[in-house]
């Protein structure tokens, strides 16, 4: 198993998004990024802690390349807005990439290269690309969110349409019921 650290907006979407996905084997929602030692949600909101919201994929080689995860992660947030996924506004919001290893440092800039030079947003990727250091779960209620609370407000407006996109996109890597 490997394991990447993915930050692309708030938690909640994109652990719903990582969790569905073939060869995943867990998507654990959590803070990534900065210098505060075990944060909690209600710090790591003020945006003053340096972490991001972020969910740590662990995942099957052999089922999936890192080059899935990675596609996936930039096909479902988008990675040109700095401290912005939609409504979400700060510095834990931010889109970053935290990888365990050099091999996935090569591979991550290769494609953010890829991507910036093919034009596929207007705007130029600030996704932020560093190394690993640590990371924090987030609160056991953060976990598996839109599962257990997707009648939410929340998960009906932001969550369940970025699913349901992911769902339509991806259907061929998605996990069998």
């Amino acid at each position: 198993m490997e394991k990447i650290t993915l930050g692309s907006g708030c938690f909640w979407c994109t652990e719903a998004v990582f969790q569905r996905l073939n060869g995943v084997e867990s998507a654990v929602s959590g803070y990534s990024g900065g210098k505060t030692k075990d944060p909690f949600y209600k710090e790591v909101t003020t945006g003053r802690t340096g972490h991001a919201e972020v969910v740590q994929v662990t995942f099957d080689p052999a089922v999936i390349s890192l080059e899935e995860i990675l596609e996936v992660f930039w096909k479902t947030h988008d990675p040109t807005t700095l401290n912005r996924q939609g409504n979400d506004v700060g510095t834990q919001y931010r889109s970053a990439i935290f990888y365990h290893d050099p091999a996935q440092q090569v591979v991550a800039e290769r494609l953010k290269k890829a991507l910036d030079e093919s034009g596929a947003w207007g705007d130029p990727i600030v996704t932020e690309i560093t190394p690993f250091e640590v990371f924090y779960p987030a609160e056991n209620y953060h976990q598996d969110y839109f599962n257990e609370n997707g009648s939410q407000p929340y998960c009906q407006f932001v969550v369940a349409p970025k699913v349901k996109k992911f769902k339509e996109v991806f259907a061929d890597k998605l996990k069998k019921d």
